[in-house]
């Protein structure tokens, strides 16, 4: 029997909206609202759009050894990043594969690990069983706390007049604590979709109060909900890998594009010693970018090839509304990952041709670096 899903702390506001719901993560969530997923994709490129992100968990980690816990979780060098910074980095198990991709935030107190919600569970016992010995404390606060994505080169214009901090201080892969909403909140200037914007992570019971407040901020164009089929294609025009996806445990961070977020030299963690062997050894696969050269729809399973051989499938695939053509992205042998390469994506028993291409496919967003 299955288990019911979940609902986020903005389920009621979704309905209300008319939003279109489905399973993601074991939550309903809003694949779009009645303007479709073109206009909500087309409103983050131009303006602004909210995604809620609740679905997301976040683990907290305080102690005298919080720092040399986290570094042992995680495959980036956390003891650079300073008080007011997030860092992107990943969970490996000792295999040396990912385990899941996730930020981690750094507080002058605690540190905060947020997750994948279709992981969250499984991360939890894994953070648990790799806790033993230090003496730091781990909590998973997801359940109180809800997470909406204000995303699009308007943002900061909307959440200004909202917030208690300056936004215009607050750089790339920053954050900070602020007041906003009628409620204490973080905000960093964070996100999915390759345009500047900030993601807001406040008590649960403050989302819906938070959620309007934006949707009515005095700006030229509003904020439009947007939902995951937007952040689906808004992503991948950016060659962002989504877990379950792109990622898995059956790829290591080197085949995976991550292999920039590891740090085999900053000490011990989680799969190093598996990583170093692969270093050493090199990938026979590598996740690549993919552009259809006619049009076409690539979808996760398809496959592609090269003359009469399959040589990997698509693992993540969109029609871009902004580029107009097909764009995917999958595992190929290293030698046909190479950006320029001729590949076929199998579509309907017809072969459209492609060409591999070294993502972000999309490189005009307001992105602040």
């Amino acid at each position: 029997m299955n288990s019911p899903l979940a609902r986020t702390p903005l389920y009621d506001l979704h309905i209300a909206l008319g939003g279109k719901m489905a399973p993601f993560a074991g939550y309903s969530m809003p694949v779009h609202y009645p303007t479709g997923i073109r206009a909500e994709h087309e409103a983050v490129r131009t303006a602004a759009g909210i995604f809620d992100v609740s679905h997301m968990g976040e683990f907290v980690v305080r102690g005298p050894q919080a720092e040399e816990l986290v570094q042992h979780l995680t495959a980036n060098d956390v003891t650079g990043v300073s008080v007011g910074q997030a860092q992107y980095s990943a969970l490996c198990n000792e295999r040396g594969t990912v385990l899941d991709d996730l930020l981690v935030y750094r507080f002058a107190d605690r540190f905060m690990l947020v997750v994948n919600g279709a992981n969250r569970d499984k991360d939890w016992r894994w953070v648990q069983e790799h806790s033993a010995g230090y003496d730091a404390e781990v909590a998973d606060e997801s359940d109180r706390i809800a997470l909406i994505a204000l995303q699009g080169p308007s943002s900061q214009d909307i959440l200004a007049p909202l917030v208690s901090i300056d936004l215009s201080a607050l750089g790339y892969y920053r954050f900070g604590e602020a007041e906003a909403f009628g409620a204490d909140v973080v905000v960093s200037r964070t996100g999915y979709t390759g345009e500047d914007g900030f993601e807001i992570y406040l008590d649960a019971a403050a989302a819906t109060s938070a959620w309007r407040r934006l949707s009515e901020a005095d700006a030229p164009t509003p904020p439009l909900p947007a939902g995951l089929g937007a952040r689906d294609s808004l992503r991948l025009e950016m060659g962002y890998a989504l877990y379950g996806n792109d990622l898995d445990e059956n790829h290591n961070p080197f085949e995976s594009g991550l292999g920039w977020i590891v740090k085999l030299d900053a000490g011990d963690f989680v799969g190093r010693d598996a990583l170093l062997a692969t270093r050493e050894r090199g990938v026979a696969s590598r996740l690549t970018g993919i552009r259809l050269l006619e049009r076409g729809f690539p979808r996760p399973g398809y496959e592609l090839v090269q003359g009469d051989e399959v040589v990997g499938e698509v693992t993540s695939g969109v029609y871009s509304p902004t580029l107009g053509a097909g764009i995917a992205m999958g595992y190929l042998p290293t030698a046909a990952a190479a950006p320029g390469t001729e590949v076929g994506v199998l579509i309907r028993n017809r072969v459209i041709p492609a060409r591999t291409e070294r993502p972000p496919f999309y490189s005009g967003g307001s992105i602040r670096r």
